[in-house]
């Protein structure tokens, strides 16, 4: 790697005027099949922004697909860096928020809408739209993206990286297994990798509404049953114990009765529906994990879960149904055979061997929320321990692979817990030591893996701030008694 630290030094300072800042010419004609440049202009200080080129394509590689791709490099400040980016949701659009961190921080940044324009309802019964969705789309952004920065500064990039949370964990964990050799470096957030069955939870929860909205929880409600589980559960795992999350919740216990005051009987049983998740009526196999107890309350919790206003993420199910798709008549065993039948091999990303993405050198680090009720942690722990079976051992994994789970963290961030830890693009700093997007550069580039990120959060009971150590998976935060529960040094990593 020290060709590529000088490399990049000198790009960094610039030494090379039409080597690392080029001349910019041919941009419009990138010489890849399928691939059409719509726009390129400029922005930069009437935007707020520094002076940078923005160049926008589509991708029509295969028929039927359609990809829309936006690639933003700095001007004349450019780090040597590119930065892929993730969407969210169904996508459907670009992503300009993560384009303008990218170029604040001095990335060449790309983003893509995956695909899915005008709407994600549009994909019914499309194939090669399932497929961009899927994998194809982050793949043409990144072979368009690379192509735009060498016809801009004349050189590839010295370092590529990846990163999105949600969807954007999807595309993170899919290219990884897919296209391997894609980027050096890969952060995956809250990844809804398997796609189909992380939509048969959100399927689950809508018809365990459905079927009882005169017992719907109120948003009151909801907020009891999670201060009852964690008055119950707090400390119990290791975390301090006035804490207002959980830092494990597998380690949690459910009860009745925590809840037998505020809530009806038929109250609690679509309670433990949600804490069940979806099963197959027939093999008896869980198809998905339910929502992680002290989740409930979490924004997309149980309130928004549970009927109706769930309905908007059930978009999968129309795209092998048709808009007429009637989730009432869904059979989790035979419907649920079927959607996968035409959907998995294209949307999940669950392939544990990732030793193709170790042998050519990439870094990857992934984070959940304890608290996170839309993307449960739970998938993404048994997705890490396949790979490390896949690996033969956790040493072997964690030498490419590491995973942060964040105690009291919804998705993306948010929450009671330590959840800000440079997840995302706009708060990169140079102290790797609490930010987890300088640690994976700086295990790409200097070969330092990350032991620990101290995370800050803020008590909103007590109006203050504080610090805590996360750790790579399996290893959580145990609080030392009779230390300031504020401060990162009063808490140890401790296998689960």
């Amino acid at each position: 790697m020290k060709w590529k630290t000088l490399l990049l030094a000198l790009c960094v300072w610039n030494a090379f005027d039409g080597v690392c800042r080029g001349k910019g010419g041919g941009i419009d004609d990138l010489g890849l099949p399928g691939v059409v440049v719509t726009r390129i202009d400029t922005v930069g200080a009437e935007q707020g922004l520094p002076a940078s080129i923005r160049v926008a394509a589509t991708s029509q590689s295969k028929p039927g697909s359609y990809i829309r791709i936006e690639v933003w490099m700095p001007r004349d400040e450019w780090n040597g860096r590119f930065v892929g980016t993730g969407n969210g949701g169904g996508a459907g659009r670009i992503n300009y928020g993560v384009l303008e961190a990218g170029i604040r921080h001095g990335f060449a940044v790309a983003n893509t809408d995956m695909g899915t324009f005008p709407h994600v309802d549009s994909l019914v019964c499309d194939r090669q739209k399932w497929e961009d969705f899927g994998h194809r789309a982050t793949h043409e952004m990144t072979v368009v993206a690379k192509a735009v920065i060498e016809k801009q500064y004349g050189r590839p990039p010295v370092y590529s990286y990846f990163t999105g949370c949600s969807t954007g964990g999807q595309q993170a964990l899919s290219t990884a297994q897919r296209y391997p050799g894609d980027y050096d470096g890969i952060l995956a957030g809250a990844p809804a990798n398997n796609r189909t069955h992380l939509h048969a939870l959100f399927l689950w929860n809508y018809k365990t509404g459905k079927a009882n909205p005169l017992h719907h929880l109120t948003k009151q409600q909801v907020r009891a049953v999670t201060d009852a589980v964690i008055a119950a559960n707090a400390g119990k795992d290791g975390g301090y114990r006035e804490d207002a999350f959980l830092t494990d919740p597998r380690m949690a216990t459910f009860t009745p009765d925590m809840v037998a005051d505020f809530l009806t009987q038929e109250q609690i049983k679509m309670l433990e529906r949600f804490y069940a998740g979806p099963v197959d009526p027939v093999t008896k196999k869980r198809i998905y994990d339910g929502i992680p107890l002290g989740s409930e309350a979490s924004g997309d919790g149980i309130f928004e879960q549970q009927g109706d206003p769930a309905i908007y993420q059930l978009y999968p199910f129309r795209w092998v149904w048709g808009l007429g798709f009637d989730p009432e008549r869904f059979d989790f065993h035979s419907d649920m055979n079927k959607t996968d039948s035409l959907l998995a091999s294209l949307l999940n990303a669950n392939d544990p061997d990732l030793e193709p993405f170790r042998m050519m050198g990439g870094k990857l680090l992934m984070y959940t929320g304890t608290a996170d009720p839309l993307v449960p942690f739970q998938d993404a722990v048994h997705y890490y321990d396949r790979v490390v079976q896949a690996q033969g051992g956790l040493e072997k994994t964690q030498a490419f692979f590491r995973y942060f789970l964040v105690p009291g963290m919804e998705h993306c961030g948010g929450g009671a817990g330590p959840c800000s830890f440079g997840q995302w693009i706009s708060g990169i700093s140079e102290d790797s030591g609490s930010n987890i997007f300088t640690a994976l550069m700086r295990w790409v580039e200097e070969g330092v893996a990350p032991g620990q990120i101290i995370a800050s959060g803020y008590n909103e009971k007590e109006k203050s701030s504080f610090r805590r150590p996360i750790y790579p998976y399996p290893k959580f935060p145990h609080y030392i008694e009779g230390k300031d529960p504020h401060l990162p040094e009063s808490y140890r990593g401790v296998e689960h």
